[in-house]
């Protein structure tokens, strides 16, 4: 293995050792199977490739400060798999399985997991498709699930540091009742036009509001949005959301230092009476927000004056960080960690 600098890594691929696959077919999953393949022999008439019966998910692990392997609420990634799967009838795949492909997988791959203190972390990513042949517009029979991983950097470029987003409103990310709070291949590819655009024009990302009305925000393109309002942690209520599990912890992190939390309609307008703002999800964990532009109107909305981020996104980002690396106390059992 080359040397890896691992602290100024991307957030991209990067090809490890070995990847984990089990077939469902004849209405049951197989034994996993240890792969040194990067690549996937698929019918192609599967109706992963078709009719979008494809799901994924993003966890992490981390190397601690004692020197411990620790991946993050890996269960809460493999229930939502589940979820997702019902959204768009594909085969469940079961908890024990997604454990199991998760553990070996990092297991496998364990020199490359980031050292401690390097800012960087081992990005694990599932996916479960529809890999049966079907012309027809229905559920394929037979699914794959896969497992690969690979060292990664933080996904906005700059990091902990603050970056800007545009509001957009000539695209939608999800429908109110499609499949926008499931991590479906669609929603994403729905996005792009809108994030390229916003990266071409000078933003990390691009800030979608609510396909109805277009009044409320609804996702910071591939993160949730929150916002910090006095003592008060804001995120919005959205049918078409994906619900972030860094979010679902940043929500009872924030409560347990004596925020209230609120999960409701956020007005446009309101971004002008917020003390800080930020994107949170896997990828990301914490992206501070310095600056919001309204394409259609140009109005802009700043934060971060300081050129940093503000106490409280600071203090979240930290305490997150510290429970996934070691350097708090896990109360919660959010950590699985590999021995």
């Amino acid at each position: 293995m080359n040397t890896i600098d691992w602290k100024n890594l991307p957030f991209g691929y990067f090809k490890t050792d070995y990847n984990l696959r089990s077939y469902y077919k004849d209405g049951k999953w197989s034994e996993l199977e240890v792969s040194t393949s990067e690549y996937i022999n698929l019918h192609m008439a599967a109706t992963g490739l078709h009719y979008g019966q494809e799901a994924f998910e993003g966890l992490k692990a981390f190397m601690g400060i004692d020197g411990k392997i620790r991946v993050f609420r890996m269960d809460e990634n493999g229930i939502r798999m589940q979820n997702s799967a019902k959204g768009v009838m594909m085969e469940e795949v079961p908890l024990d399985l997604f454990r199991e492909a998760v553990i070996k997988g990092v297991t496998l791959n364990k020199k490359y997991v980031p050292p401690y203190g390097t800012g960087a972390s081992l990005y694990i990513r599932p996916i479960l498709f529809g890999s049966g042949a079907e012309v027809g517009v229905k559920p394929a029979k037979e699914y794959l699930f896969c497992v690969f991983v690979g060292p990664v950097g933080p996904y906005f470029k700059e990091g902990f540091n603050p970056c800007k987003m545009q509001i957009v409103r000539d695209y939608d990310r999800a429908a109110p009742l499609g499949t926008g709070n499931i991590k479906v291949g669609g929603n994403y590819a729905a996005s792009l036009r809108a994030i390229m655009r916003a990266h071409d024009e000078g933003f990390a990302s691009a800030l979608f509001l609510d396909a109805i009305e277009k009044k409320y925000i609804d996702e910071a393109g591939p993160a949730n949005f929150f916002g910090i309002k006095g003592n008060s942690y804001i995120t919005p209520k959205s049918d078409s959301i994906l619900p972030s599990i860094t979010n679902k912890s940043l929500c009872i992190l924030a409560e347990e230092m004596g925020m209230t939390i609120e999960r409701r309609h956020i007005p446009v307008e309101e971004l002008a009476e917020f003390d800080e703002v930020g994107a949170c999800g896997t990828a990301a964990v914490i992206s501070p927000v310095c600056k919001i532009v309204d394409r259609d109107s140009g109005k802009e909305y700043t934060y971060c004056k300081n050129g940093k981020a503000g106490t409280v996104s600071t203090k979240l980002y930290e305490k997150l960080k510290g429970i996934q690396e070691g350097t708090e106390p896990d109360t919660h059992g959010w950590t699985y960690i590999i021995e």
